[in-house]
């Protein structure tokens, strides 16, 4: 990440047009359907180039090779593995334990449209979180968070492979504490121990027990990691929304793993009512929200198989035991609400008079001038993810006096992802290596420079600005599936490597776009 990405949403709104669900569909319906499945298998893929350690041997990505294979020595423990949060060289776990917890929650609600792609969502997931286990398990007490000097990264453009810039390893404790990283990693453990929970049960066994620990140190040393934490590590990934949010995200995934009603207690003593517009790396209080209108659903549906068999006459329950089942599902009901007044905020003004987001001119949901397209794929995830549950529970809900269906959160959610693969006024796809034309020029070290193979001499710090970064012509690597921040409030976007901004990828914007495309793959078949 060559600067944060978490500004807030862009008041220029005079390039918003307003844009009806219709319009959408209609739109969509007449110029085809992209090829999801071919989007879903290049967006896995993209997480491949982003590996950090000693690359497997059936690494598919063969311009990337070993890095960072003293990561942790610093501290005298093993940090290696896990992900480059983006064009950069450093680890920065509090986006990269949002990562895995998109994958997860994607291969939970769509793995079974994943096909055999599921393998792949799986090996994407198990990257991150076997660094997470020994970020969270190697020393007691301790938590580290991340890997890299950021800000000697950041003076430097060099390929993973040459890194000769500080390793300096960061973590938090008692006396230094971070909730919201400690609760994004168990949020990332605890969905990631429900994905494995039937392919690999003792090793989601490991993750739902180092997230129950790590989420006990969240709520025991309550503070900010950005007020504790050195280095670069906190310029660039700060926690702007506070903890509360991952002490809501990280409860609700441990309820949701567990089944375990403190989990439950934990969440209701928040009272986060706050209103929110967006989802990302930093703010998880809608995504929570989202996931627990889920857990309420299938609260709902066990309660009503539990009754069945709790007060049929062969049976005898006292009423109080009738009203404890009640009341868990009724105390859910409130974040079912706070979900809905999300989606009205993010819908757009024709469609919702409580919209807050403005859109582009081709339709394109703009939060920010920085790496928009993460608020688009996790806007779009939440979109699809809940009309899931309403199609599921038969039910629609208003933004003020306007009826909002299952169906017309889809169609905006599609619209989205369409634009982003290519359906928009340039007719560019911006995931790499999709469509007839995407980025040639990221803002991505390792895609900018050539692979060890192709050029085994050590490439300095400073001679990959001049060589590479500000050199013309089109990556030598194609990072294929790699989503960009993508174009402005104009849907112009200048295809320049020096502009982060606009053509860096991220592991948190691809993660959540991951889902949706699993989603529509199973939807609109070739």
């Amino acid at each position: 990440m060559s600067n944060s990405a978490a500004l807030a949403p862009s008041s220029r709104a005079s390039a918003f047009l307003v844009f009806s669900l219709v319009w959408f569909s209609s739109h969509v319906l007449a110029a085809g359907h992209p090829d999801y499945a071919d989007a879903l298998a290049k967006s896995l893929l993209f997480f491949q180039g982003q590996r950090s350690g000693p690359q497997p041997a059936d690494q598919a990505v063969k311009w990337r090779s070993n890095s960072a294979m003293s990561d942790g020595s610093a501290a005298n423990v093993d940090l290696t593995g896990g992900y480059y949060d983006g064009g950069d060289n450093v680890k920065f776990n509090f986006p990269m334990a949002f990562t895995a917890t998109m994958l997860s929650w994607s291969i939970i609600e769509y793995g079974g449209r994943m096909e055999a792609r599921v393998h792949d969502a799986r090996a994407a997931v198990r990257w991150a979180t076997d660094y997470l286990l020994k970020a969270a398990k190697t020393t007691p007490g301790k938590l580290y968070v991340g890997v890299g000097d950021a800000d000697a990264d950041h003076r430097c453009w060099e390929r993973p492979e040459d890194m000769d810039t500080p390793r300096n390893v960061y973590e938090v404790s008692a006396s230094t504490p971070g909730s919201d990283v400690a609760g994004e990693t168990a949020a990332a453990l605890a969905a990631a121990s429900v994905v494995f929970k039937a392919a690999d049960p003792a090793y989601s066994r490991r993750l739902v027990a180092a997230a129950r620990d790590v989420m006990a140190f969240a709520w025991q040393h309550q503070g900010k990691y950005s007020d504790h934490v050195g280095g670069g590590v906190s310029n660039y990934y700060p926690s702007y929304s506070g903890y509360k949010d991952e002490l809501l995200w990280g409860s609700t995934w441990l309820l949701w793993a567990t089944k375990n009603s403190s989990y439950l207690n934990d969440l209701m003593s928040l009272g986060a009512n706050d209103g929110v517009d967006m989802f990302s790396w930093d703010n998880k209080l809608a995504g929570a929200r989202v996931l627990l209108s889920r857990v309420t659903e299938t609260h709902h549906a066990t309660l009503q198989c539990q009754y069945a068999i709790r007060f049929h006459p062969a049976n005898k329950l006292h009423p109080s035991g009738q009203r404890a089942l009640l009341d868990g599902d009724k105390r859910l009901e409130p974040f079912t609400r706070q979900a809905e007044e999300f989606i009205c905020r993010v819908l757009p003004k024709s469609s919702s008079p409580t919209s807050t987001t403005p859109y582009t001119p081709g339709g394109l949901m703009h939060r920010s001038g920085n790496a928009n397209l993460q608020y688009v794929a996790s806007a779009s995830f939440l979109l699809t993810t809940y009309a899931k549950y309403m199609a599921v529970s038969n039910r629609a809900f208003s933004c003020q006096n306007l009826p909002v269906t299952y169906k017309a959160l889809r169609a905006l959610a599609k619209r989205q992802v369409d634009y982003v693969l290519g359906d928009n006024p340039l007719g560019m796809s911006y995931m790499v290596g999709y469509g007839a034309r995407s980025p040639q020029r990221i803002h991505h070290r390792a895609s900018s420079m050539p692979s060890v193979a192709a050029h085994p001499a050590h490439i300095g710090c400073q001679e990959g600005f001049q060589g590479y970064l500000y050199a013309g012509g089109p990556n030598p690597n194609v990072h294929t599936g790699a989503v960009v921040g993508g174009p402005d409030q104009n849907d112009v976007f200048p295809d320049d490597r020096a502009d982060y901004a606009r053509s860096e990828p991220t592991t948190y914007t691809n993660a959540p776009l991951v889902g949706c495309l699993a989603y529509f793959a199973g939807s609109y078949k070739k």
